[in-house]
């Protein structure tokens, strides 16, 4: 499951990101978005945990809980937009 993390303090790093979402699960892989030109965090990011059962408890137990200085959102991310216009 490809999960979204949303709300992220601009100095959090991607080890910091696959230490919390370890604690309930195998983490695949993990991305924080940073703005092309500048290289600094957007504030969000996503976690890709293989067992859904593991996902589903990572975004329970983590959604609305305080990363650095900021309450964090975690849920099941949606699916992307091929354009502008869907």
């Amino acid at each position: 499951m490809n999960i979204y993390v949303g709300n992220l303090d601009f100095d959090v790093k991607d080890e910091e990101l696959r230490e919390i979402f370890e604690e309930y699960g195998t983490v695949d892989t993990i991305k924080i978005i940073s703005d092309k030109y500048t290289g600094r965090s957007k504030g969000f990011g996503f976690v890709s945990i293989p067992d859904n059962s593991e996902a589903n408890k990572a975004i329970k137990g983590l959604n609305g809980t305080t990363l650095g200085n900021r309450e964090i959102t975690v849920n099941e991310a949606k699916p992307k937009k091929d354009s502008f216009y869907n």
